[in-house]
Parts: C-alpha cells; sequence; structure tokens
C-alpha cells in the first residue's frame, strides 16, 4: 500500500500570518481553523503548522520555552486539538514543526542548566570554558551574526548559541536530551498529529572538541554575516545525528501513518540530505533549499536539482518549495518580464505539480502573492534588523493573508496586523480570486487535481528531454502512463515538438499554449496516446 505522502502536496501555514479571531492583529489557531475549507478546496493533502509554541518570540516561536504548550496568542491546546478535529474531518492531515537543535533561553531546561556545572541538566546544552585569554572556545559564528557563543556569569562559561543569543544549542549528543525530544514527539502524536518537519536537523550535534572552522574560499556572492566567512564544518553535521534519526523513525513507526521531513540547508545540504533519507531507517524525506534562494526560475536550475534525486536504490524521497517562511516570495524574487506578472505566476504554479517530490505551497502562494517591502520601523524579523538593508526581509514573506479585499486589512483582522498588508494584495485577495475564472487560485486548484488523477505526476520517474536556456521539457513516468512537461521559462515565443508529436494527447495548457507552440511562460502537459 502506497504511503499518503509520497508525492503529497502540503500547504505551509505561518499561524501569525493566516487568520485572526479575537483582533489583536496576531493570526492564531482558531483562526486557522476557520479557514481550512478553503485549504481543503484547493485539495492538498495536508498542513503544516509553523511553531505555535509557547514562546517569547524572539525568533516568533522558533524559540521554544515549552515544546508541549500552545503560547496564549495563539490560543490553547483545546482550541489546537479542535483544529486538529477539524482538518481531519476535511480530510487534512496535520504536519507541525519539531524544533529539536535550540530552545529558548526561557525554556525551564536551559534554567536548570546555566545554573551550576552539577545539576542534572548541567549537559543538556552545550557549555565551555574560556580559552585562556578569555574568548569563546571556537571561532564558530552565529547565523544572524557575531560569534556562535555568549558568556554565562552564572556557570562561568560560554553556551553555544547557532542562531540567537537567546536560542542556546540543545546538546543533542546527549541520551537524555533525546529521551526528553522522543518524549515530545509522542505528546503530540498522541494528539492526533500526522507528521513532523523537523527544522535545521543538520545543526543538531556539533564536533565535542570545538575544533575551529576552516575559512570559506572568496566567491562572488555577498557576504553579509561573519557566518558567510566560514565552512561550517565544525559547528554543525556531525556524523552521529543519524543515530538520532534513526530513533525518531522508531518513535513514528510506533504509531500508523506518520510522516517526517527533515529541513536542510547549507552548502553540504545535498549530500545531508539524501543521508538523513537513506534506506527505510531514517526519515522519509527532506526539505531543501534548491529554490527557495535560487536568483531565477530558469530550465537548468530546475534541472539540476530535481536530477540529483533519481529513482535509484539508496536515494530518498525529496520534497521541493518554491517559497517558505524563511525566503523572499517568488514573484519578488523571481521577476518576470514587464507585463507578464500573472503569465509566470501560472508556469510557475504548474511547475511546481509537475516535478518530481512532495510539494509544499506557502500561504499565500495560491494567489501569486509579492514580497512587502517593510519599512525599517516595521521590521520584526531579528535577521532582518540586522543585516538590513542588505537582505530581503523574511517579515516580506510574513505578510497577513488577504482574504476579503474590500474588508478592514482585507479580512485578516479586525485591528492594525503585526505586520502590514501588502498594498498590491487587495487586488490578489481570495475572495476577488474565487471570482475570476482566470486566477492562480483557480489554476492551483487544476494543477493539484491533475497531479492527483495521474499517479505519473504525484510519484513517477522523471527524464529530463531539454533543459535551457528558457525552454524545459521533461517526461514523468510511473502507474502504467507517460506525461510530456513542457514549459517556457522565458518571455519569447518557441517551439518545440517531440519527437513523436502525434503520439501525445494536450491534457493541460497555461497561458494559451498550444502543442507545440508555447507563447511567453506557457505550458503545455500531454499524455501519451494509447
Amino acid at each position: 500500500m502506497a504511503e499518503w505522502w509520497k508525492g503529497a502536496v502540503v500547504y505551509q501555514i505561518y499561524p501569525r500570518s493566516f487568520a485572526d479571531s479575537n483582533g489583536d492583529g496576531v493570526g492564531d489557531l482558531p483562526g486557522i481553523t476557520r479557514h481550512l475549507d478553503h485549504v481543503a478546496s484547493l485539495g492538498v493533502d495536508a498542513i503544516w503548522l509553523s511553531p505555535f509554541f509557547t514562546s517569547p518570540m524572539k525568533d516568533f516561536g522558533y524559540d521554544v520555552a515549552d515544546y508541549r504548550g500552545v503560547d496564549p496568542i495563539f490560543g490553547t491546546l483545546d482550541d489546537f486539538d479542535a483544529l486538529v478535529a477539524r482538518a481531519h474531518a476535511l480530510g487534512l492531515k496535520v504536519v507541525i514543526d519539531q524544533v529539536y537543535c535550540h530552545t529558548s533561553d526561557q525554556h525551564a531546561w536551559f534554567a536548570e542548566s546555566r545554573s551550576s556545572r552539577t545539576n542534572p541538566k548541567a549537559d543538556w546544552y552545550v557549555w565551555a570554558d574560556a580559552k585562556p585569554d578569555g574568548s569563546p572556545p571556537s571561532n564558530w559564528q552565529s547565523v544572524f551574526g557575531g560569534p556562535a557563543w555568549t558568556w554565562d556569569a552564572r556557570r562561568q562559561q560560554y553556551y553555544m548559541h547557532n542562531f540567537l543569543r537567546e536560542q542556546p544549542q540543545i546538546n543533542g549528543h546527549s541520551l537524555e536530551v533525546q529521551e526528553a525530544l522522543l518524549d515530545t514527539a509522542r505528546f503530540w502524536l498522541d494528539r492526533g498529529v500526522d507528521g513532523f518537519r523537523l527544522d535545521a536537523l543538520n545543526f543538531m550535534m556539533h564536533d565535542p572538541v570545538l575544533t575551529d572552522n576552516p575559512p570559506a574560499p572568496l566567491t562572488n556572492k555577498a557576504r553579509t554575516r561573519p557566518f558567510d566567512y566560514q565552512l561550517k564544518r565544525f559547528n554543525q553535521g556531525h556524523a552521529d545525528i543519524t543515530g538520532f534519526l534513526e530513533r525518531i523513525r522508531e518513535t513514528m513507526d510506533e504509531y500508523d501513518g506518520r510522516f517526517t521531513v527533515a529541513e536542510v540547508g547549507g552548502e553540504d545540504a545535498d549530500r545531508e540530505m539524501k543521508l538523513f533519507t537513506a534506506g527505510n531507517a531514517r526519515l522519509n524525506t527532506a526539505y531543501g533549499f534548491a529554490f527557495l534562494y535560487a536568483p531565477a526560475l530558469t530550465p537548468e536550475v530546475v534541472d539540476d536539482a530535481v536530477s540529483a534525486w533519481p529513482d535509484a536504490a539508496g536515494v530518498g524521497w525529496p520534497s521541493w518549495a518554491f517559497e517558505n517562511h524563511d525566503a523572499p516570495r517568488a514573484m519578488t524574487r523571481w521577476p518576470s518580464a514587464p507585463g507578464h506578472a500573472h503569465a509566470f505566476a501560472a508556469c510557475k504554479m504548474a511547475l511546481l505539480f509537475c516535478l518530481r517530490g512532495n510539494v509544499f505551497l506557502y500561504y499565500g502562494e495560491e494567489l501569486a502573492l509579492t514580497q512587502v517591502d517593510v519599512a525599517f520601523e516595521d521590521l520584526q524579523d531579528p535577521e532582518a534588523i540586522a543585516n538590513w538593508p542588505l537582505t530581503l526581509s523574511r517579515d516580506g514573506a510574513r505578510t497577513p493573508m488577504p482574504w476579503v479585499a474590500d474588508a478592514p486589512y482585507c479580512g485578516f483582522s479586525t485591528a492594525k496586523p503585526w505586520l502590514p498588508v501588502g498594498q498590491d494584495h487587495q487586488a490578489l485577495a481570495v475572495d476577488r480570486q474565487e471570482g475570476d475564472p482566470e486566477s492562480i487560485l483557480h489554476l492551483t486548484r487544476r494543477m493539484v487535481a491533475l497531479r492527483k488523477a495521474h499517479p505519473a505526476l504525484a510519484v513517477g520517474d522523471w527524464r529530463t528531454l531539454h533543459a535551457g536556456p528558457a525552454l524545459l521539457a521533461f517526461e514523468r513516468e510511473g502507474g502504467g502512463e507517460t506525461l510530456l512537461c513542457v514549459f517556457n521559462l522565458g518571455a519569447e515565443t518557441l517551439t518545440w515538438a517531440p519527437a513523436e508529436p502525434e503520439a501525445w494527447r494536450v491534457i493541460e495548457a497555461v497561458n494559451g499554449a498550444e502543442a507545440w507552440v508555447l507563447p511567453a511562460y506557457g505550458a503545455v502537459i500531454a499524455e501519451r496516446a494509447g
């Protein structure tokens, strides 16, 4: 029997920004529950909820103060249970984040750990003595800027943090810590959760010897942080991570039909993604960044990413996203030719659902939302504030979902939202697109349905026929069928035909494409006849 998650479409919800039910300007769990009908109408298989746990919100929930609690800003555990029940009634699985690499410095574990060098949780975090001159134990740098070490006067030691100083690094090598994390997983699995997205998993374990990282070679890529000046050889990616992943898999297998996806970024992501998903004893799939930070959507980018995950022994199952809460909106990051924004959005959406692997759709992506230019005084994201104006802030991809064009704040809230609504998002609101049969919203539903109707798209093999400079053509084969997918990723009309054009029957055409003439951002999906 095929697993539900293989080839699945997962809709990511950023809880702060999806829907506000109580008028405080921040999205919450009841707001999500009230709008699950919209998500279900897309035809997706599951939702993924970014963190809603108890947190001081220094990194907006990725600094967890209680793994088993719901932050009051989002609601209660009862609200979460109601959300799960409603999702399941609509046929939606529920996937939640698990943040195992670090906690908040307000977590009870850290409060105990920092209290002395001899307490029961003394080694639950990464502590180390200063060098003889008082400097940090190693040269490791934080993702958010500055050293990955902060001095703590209570223990007269440094503690490690790969991200904010308020996010102390968990000692993933500790078996006691691993047991505590697995107990946390069981807590949510027992509440009906169907799977986990495991955050920043390659940061889980470090080199215990604290070896300095070597410098990174010079490239043309801009360096905005000290973190960019090093090869991250020793502060992350330790070989023992896979042993813990096997323990996670054993825990998941105690329950029926559960799912795991690892988030893996960095220079060594491809190798680590495959390592984390190898065989049948680790994670189900890995979620990479091949598209999330790509400067353009080109045939070469697509072919390189997907072809790196062939249907071969020992190679795991990939997951893809064009957008998420950490990357600028694709409609802005991948600018289209002037006057072709809608056509590009349609082409991008069709391509996403033709990729081999799981598909992750970010809230508002079905509306073709653009990146919002958030003024410095309105920024909330600590990374954006630290690196302003050199990065497109994560805040710009986390702005409120526009539900009703003519309602205050586009129906997200009755109060001023925590981030501004995009100026051009009113025209893209759900109610406007519902009334437009040519909208990206309706195309999204059509493409999800097409993927579900054709096993070749959902789980079939991939074979590239042509890639570049603007034209991408590939076959998907599986489930007793073969599909041909042809995309024009440029603004000039292209003509391309397969070797036996009469052998194909077009089942989907985007932006006025015909067999085999593709206008700007046109696409054709055809089925082999007979």
